[in-house]
């Protein structure tokens, strides 16, 4: 009991470390999507991340363990993941930051459903009584504006929060044999294919991939944050999380993102938020709620 106990302490101790840290990423990317393409900002996203996180996950599992990774298998759950990374990327770009934490509020419905299809879940009442409370807290949370546009938009939001469900509960689930670092890496580089693909492909037929001011001191330090700390420390994270409790349970704590937003907005200057503070309470009490849960692990 005290195992389990400890193992949810901590699951969800990675979940909190990894919300504040990818929350981080909106005000970067608010400031790149001024001038940058969202197709370039994916590309130098994922490649700026795997040429950080590549020699490190060197030292971390060893040369071997890496040449013997399921790379194949990779490319397949890091390609999934990246097209969520790039359809949030356009979905803010379409929109703002607070129409896509909506909708990402309704992840925790999207990973509950995705364990029950795989059977990683057998559905419990206090733990549906918790998806449910969580989407009612994010909804709290980002109801203090209200979002620009949906649309073209909400869509693309609603199709990434999905795939990057899947994505992550592969990447956790898929990859026993690597550690945290290696998973969340070997899964970046399927990205980064995509990422490439995307943007010869965009080239090809005319749209604008490059930046269109000059890149400065500011840019590469918001790049930095969206890069590694939003992207490549929140992921691993993450993961370690979602190997702890299950994809559905720590998804919960998307919905706290917004709060986590407002925080850094508020050392940034702008002004508390009692509303988003409400919803991040609401979200805490459905964390509380569905933590007596019975997990199938997965082979």
């Amino acid at each position: 009991m005290s195992t389990g106990r400890s193992s949810a302490l901590s699951g969800n101790g990675l979940a909190v470390a990894s919300m504040l840290t990818w929350a981080a990423g909106f005000p970067a990317a608010e400031v790149l999507l001024q001038t940058w393409p969202p197709v370039a900002l994916f590309v130098a996203r994922l490649a700026l991340a795997v040429a950080v996180m590549v020699p490190l996950w060197f030292l971390i599992d060893g040369p071997s363990r890496v040449l013997r990774a399921r790379w194949g298998h990779a490319m397949l759950v890091g390609g999934t993941l990246g097209a969520g990374m790039f359809l949030i990327i356009v979905a803010q770009k379409l929109t703002d930051p607070v129409t896509v934490a909506i909708i990402a509020s309704c992840a925790p419905l999207f990973a509950t459903l995705i364990e029950l299809a795989t059977g990683a879940r057998r559905l419990r009442w206090n733990f549906a009584l918790g998806v449910v409370v969580s989407i009612i807290g994010g909804l709290i949370a980002t109801s203090a504006v209200a979002p620009a546009q949906l649309g073209l938009g909400a869509i693309c939001a609603i199709v990434s929060t999905g795939l990057f469900c899947w994505a992550t509960m592969a990447t956790a689930r898929d990859f026993p044999e690597l550690s945290q670092t290696g998973r969340s890496t070997i899964t970046f580089f399927g990205g980064l294919v995509v990422a490439l693909l995307l943007f010869f492909g965009a080239r090809q037929v005319g749209m604008d991939v490059m930046p269109t001011a000059q890149i400065d001191v500011q840019q590469i330090g918001m790049l930095g944050i969206y890069a590694l700390v939003s992207m490549g420390l929140s992921q691993v994270l993450f993961v370690g999380s979602v190997g702890k409790l299950g994809v559905a349970l720590a998804s919960f704590h998307i919905n706290i993102a917004p709060f986590y937003v407002m925080l850094i907005m508020l050392v940034l200057g702008e002004e508390w938020n009692w509303t988003r503070a409400l919803g991040a309470g609401v979200v805490a009490v459905a964390v509380v709620l569905a933590q007596d849960r019975k997990v199938v692990k997965a082979a």
